[in-house]
């Protein structure tokens, strides 16, 4: 399982980077945005730092327009993958693209039809936002099972990209469903290592260590 994290901030990717972990960065324009750099400025620092897969949005909403936004930013490097809205206009965008060699993610997925119609397409990656649905009450998981199984009836390719988890719950079921990747915010990807009783009996095992007058392991 691939994993994103999901930023535009060159210390929070750097720190995620140095865990050692990480297969790839995804931004949207909120977080470039944030970022009060200069939209190629801050995805060159990004792939400077990573030299791995790097999400990039655009903004247009216009078929054509996407088109010339999304050949432009694949020009940035290599390592590019446009992502491109969930709408009648961007998936259309995805078939030309495709066509085009240029890779590409369907973001803002809510439905396991949009993610059909993106990998019918050729799209590399599609993103159904978990997160967002269970901030509504939807059971963000269950849109992932019917995109895989989707995708294993048709035997696509297209990777299923976990989008925003609320929790590191999120992300253990996408991997139990067998969701391709996931991508979170570095507060979330930290919690990944997170468990009470590893902390403690780590805790009692040096204080035991301690209390023996031990000195440190060579």
């Amino acid at each position: 399982m691939e994993i994103f994290i999901d930023s535009a901030k060159i210390e929070e990717v750097k720190e995620a980077v140095d865990l050692g972990i990480v297969d790839g960065v995804t931004t949207n324009p909120t977080w470039i945005a944030a970022s009060g750099k200069k939209f190629p400025d801050v995805i060159n620092e990004i792939y400077d730092l990573i030299k791995k897969p790097i999400n990039v949005q655009v903004t247009a909403t216009n078929y054509l327009k996407i088109l010339s936004q999304a050949r432009k930013i694949s020009q940035l490097n290599e390592k590019i993958i446009v992502k491109i809205p969930a709408i009648p206009e961007g998936i259309k965008a995805i078939g030309t693209l495709s066509q085009e060699g240029i890779r590409t993610n369907l973001t803002l997925v809510c439905s396991p039809m949009q993610a059909f119609l993106a990998a019918k397409l050729g799209a590399n990656y599609v993103s159904p936002f978990v997160g967002r649905l269970d901030k509504i009450s939807l059971d963000g998981s269950e849109i992932i099972k019917k995109i895989r199984t989707i995708f294993d009836n048709y035997d696509y390719k297209t990777k299923i990209l976990v989008a925003g988890p609320l929790s590191p719950l999120g992300a253990l079921e996408g991997a139990l469903i067998g969701a391709d990747a996931v991508t979170m915010k570095l507060d979330i990807l930290k919690r990944l290592y997170d468990h009470p009783l590893t902390d403690r009996g780590l805790k009692n095992f040096l204080l035991d260590w301690k209390n023996a007058n031990l000195s440190e392991i060579e």
